[in-house]
């Protein structure tokens, strides 16, 4: 984090308006811009209007290019005339996303300018921060102290932080538009004006080409890295997580037909396998992997299958030595997995899964406070089964023994997991390694042996029973619950400092993720599925349409509380979430030629 914001006033010979709003302590809200806002729109990105006087009103708009990452903020007078300045200071820190920053001697002012364009580097080892405009500089360092953010504070984080601002940028706003270019590295020897104004005729340009908005607000998560391509899991604080990526993927890229990045992410996680595992976050050189995800791996392979399969219906082509590259990470994966690799994760006698020690969390459901963690979940969890049972059945086809090892596990998976009580599955059995011991807990991970897999452990009457169990339980407008609500553990509320969030964050909270695994299994237990889909595209669809509107515009939250309104939490901007609806839009249309059924 290196420009946090603006300060940004419009004056005239009479008076000055802010068109900014920030929070200091104790709470104290200067300048009040909010008090002249007077429109919003976020397409074709985000813009402000603001009132200045009877017959005056002034637009910002900000958006990022995405080929050069640059920000550009523009500001124009829309009505009126007369003499009138944009002033605006950057606010500056020069941290990490999860740190704060505080008055401090190390920080370095001294600004390399060059007419209007002005570059900084605050911090040795960071990268310069670069401002180009078609306006003018004045040097004058200020620090801004005691600026508090309230959803830190909320969370229970540390919530105050000081800023450092170099200097004033003025703009005579009767001569034209103001354009400010914000960039990371140096480079002050470029004409401002034509600059931002390219910049935002490509950007057009590129929003104006993708077909719907959920496809444009995919392109947010895809990034370059210097070995392929890859998927953040999140903003503003998720960086490009194994399970997240081969889930969130499946939407974002491969439903998408984007089969060449699909090839670069999955390349360059192939060369990640260590004894069969998936580091859970992508390493960058340097850190130590974390390989603290049973799941990852599997994950991987049902990626890698969907991806083979799309491209081979698309007629792309897919090149014979990225497949056998591709093959030979599913072969490590299986084998280590059916011999043994770490946090005690093999197959047992009975063909299933068996994962985890003692204060290791190995799941989706990951939270852990100190050493406490709050789902455990050692032994034969259900949706590790059907992971692991599909991969089986991908292996399968190159692999005789990953054929004899499906036929067990799907044998033993029939058996054992059956609740009688309820009609559903139990979460986990032989809890902690002990045999015959279940985990009864109605949790959403059962849908897994429906729906969101390529093949499905459970049909028939069964798997309806298993779908109405989830669906009577646990679904919500914006996902599943992670616990039912008459579960003595349950939490219907996701807020509070990091214990109580992670003490509710699998533990009754919503997730909009789930929403692919859950419709596509509803649509799989249904009697006429051209039916089903024109229902539930009136049913499922819009709560998680309206979301987008509601808090990460364009984009779908983390998680939600479990209990009503379902208030949104957690990161605002996730991939898995967008991607997920992304497949669940595409599950409820019509296959080419039919027509969904009118639903009153």
């Amino acid at each position: 984090m290196q420009v946090n914001g603006v300060e940004a006033y419009v004056e005239s010979d009479a008076d000055a308006v802010p068109l900014s709003t920030n929070r200091y302590l104790p709470d104290v809200v200067h300048p009040q811009g909010w008090q002249h806002l007077v429109e919003f729109t976020a397409a074709p990105w985000p813009t402000w209007t603001f009132r200045i006087a009877d017959g005056v009103t002034v637009q910002q708009e900000i958006f990022v290019a995405r080929d050069t990452c640059e920000t550009v903020l523009r500001w124009r007078m829309t009505e009126g005339a007369g003499p009138r300045r944009l002033k605006l200071r950057l606010l500056m820190s020069g941290r990490d996303y999860h740190a704060l920053h505080r008055e401090n001697n190390a920080f370095d002012f001294h600004a390399k300018a060059q007419a209007g364009n002005v570059s900084w580097t605050p911090y040795a080892g960071l990268p310069a921060v670069t401002a180009l405009t078609n306006g003018t500089y004045r040097h004058d360092p200020e620090w801004f102290r005691n600026v508090l953010y309230t959803a830190e504070r909320d969370r229970g984080l540390d919530d105050v932080e000081d800023l450092a601002s170099p200097g004033v940028f003025t703009w005579d706003l009767d001569a034209g538009a103001a354009m400010l270019v914000l960039r990371s590295g140096d480079g002050l020897n470029i004409r401002t004006e034509a600059y931002a104004n390219r910049l935002a005729g490509d950007e057009l340009a590129r929003r104006d080409a993708v077909t719907s908005p959920l496809h444009l607000a995919a392109e947010s998560y895809l990034v370059d890295r210097q070995n392929g391509c890859t998927v953040l899991a999140g903003f503003p604080w998720f960086t490009d997580w194994g399970r997240d990526t081969f889930i969130a993927m499946r939407g974002l890229v491969t439903a998408r037909g984007r089969f060449s990045q699909a090839e670069a992410i999955l390349g360059a996680w192939a060369s990640t396998v260590s004894e069969g595992m998936l580091p859970n976050r992508f390493v960058d050189s340097g850190d130590t992997p974390e390989f603290n995800a049973v799941d990852a791996s599997l994950w991987f392979i049902i990626a890698g299958h969907e991806l083979l399969e799309a491209a081979r219906q698309a007629g792309y082509p897919i090149a014979p030595q990225f497949e056998e590259r591709l093959f030979a990470a599913f072969d490590a994966i299986l084998h280590a997995y059916a011999n043994g690799t770490r946090f005690g994760i093999s197959a047992d006698g009975d063909g299933l899964l068996r994962a985890g020690v003692p204060g290791v969390q190995l799941t989706w459901m990951d939270a852990k406070v100190g050493d406490w963690v709050v789902t455990p979940r050692i032994g034969k969890p259900v949706e590790i089964q059907a992971l692991w049972i599909n991969a089986l059945h991908i292996g399968s086809a190159r692999s005789a023994r990953c054929a004899e090892l499906e036929e067990h596990a799907r044998a033993s998976f029939a058996e054992r997991f059956p609740n009688p009580e309820n009609g559903g599955l139990f979460d986990v059995v032989d809890v902690d390694h002990v045999a015959g011991a279940v985990d009864a807990k109605i949790r959403p991970n059962q849908i897994f042996a429906v729906g969101g897999l390529p093949f499905a452990l459970v049909q028939g009457p069964a798997a309806r029973r298993i779908v109405e169990l989830v669906e009577n339980r646990l679904l919500t407008p914006l996902g599943l619950r992670s616990l039912a609500p008459d579960d003595p553990d349950y939490k219907g509320h996701y807020g509070g400092d990091p214990w109580h969030r992670d003490a509710a964050y699998h533990q009754g909270t919503a997730w909009p993720w789930l929403m692919g695994a859950f419709v596509e299994a509803w649509l799989r237990v249904s009697a006429d599925p051209l039916a089903a889909a024109a229902e539930g595209r009136a049913r499922f669809l819009p709560p998680l349409m309206a979301h987008l509107q509601t808090a990460g515009l364009g984009h779908v939250s983390e998680i939600a509380d479990g209990d009503p309104p379902h208030t949104p939490r957690g990161c605002p901007f996730q991939a898995w979430s967008l991607g997920e609806l992304i497949r669940v839009d595409k599950a409820l249309r019509p296959p080419p030629g039919q027509r969904p059924l009118r639903t009153e």
